[in-house]
């Protein structure tokens, strides 16, 4: 690996481990072992560093959420299970940058060149979460009309935008498969009281995977 893409890497890890605000340049040299000229030689600061890494979060993150709104998402095995997987994978790629989500209103007001990049995945998330909903009403799983369609929609997009912050605050330090599951299916609970009978079972068959999860968590 480059010097420059190990200086990403090892400063992606530990914004997400320590905290964008409370880790330096100093603090990445070391944990690379390298000198810090060496790393001002890649990145004149950590300003530079930080737009690289969401440069690349808002390019991965814009391919996924645009898939459903260039296509509904469905297949032989349901229209809930499949989007469930898909919203699934949104969390995944949001939990690699996770940094970004722990104190957004302080690193956008540190970072202000990256507003308007947070303001293209907001409307993104928005479009992909009216779309997924847009797409249920179509294939009549959910009954959600108007404004309580465009309702559903905000309230999604508002989780998934705050949900590891509220996470981060809510509880200790748990697994990530906990964090992303207990975020999907939050947002499933949203879309609950709009499902049918039959979409309803798995649901519960969401929530039965869960308890489990923390079961064995302990």
């Amino acid at each position: 690996m480059k010097t420059r893409d190990r200086i990403l890497h090892t400063s992606l890890a530990l914004f997400n481990q320590e905290g964008e605000a409370g880790t330096t340049t100093i603090d990445i040299s070391n944990e690379l072992d390298i000198s810090p000229g060496n790393l001002y030689y890649h990145f004149k600061g950590k300003d530079q560093i930080i737009a690289e890494l969401f440069a690349q979060y808002e390019h991965a993150l814009s391919h996924t959420l645009t898939a459903p709104i260039e296509k509904p998402l469905s297949d032989a095995s349901g229209s809930v299970e499949t989007n469930w997987y898909y919203l699934y994978v949104v969390l995944e790629e949001m939990y690699q940058y996770r940094f970004l989500y722990h104190n957004l209103d302080n690193i956008l007001h540190r970072y202000p060149a990256l507003r308007r990049g947070f303001r293209r995945l907001m409307q993104l998330k928005r479009a992909a979460m009216f779309a997924i909903c847009q797409a249920l009403l179509q294939q009549d799983v959910i009954d959600a009309r108007d404004q309580q369609l465009l309702g559903l929609a905000d309230n999604m997009t508002l989780c998934l935008t705050f949900w590891f912050n509220y996470e981060d605050l809510l509880h200790d330090s748990r697994p990530p498969e906990i964090t992303i599951h207990q975020g999907v299916l939050q947002l499933l609970t949203m879309v609950a009281p709009y499902l049918g009978a039959d979409e309803l079972d798995f649901y519960r068959d969401c929530e039965q995977i869960y308890a489990s999860m923390l079961q064995q968590a302990g």
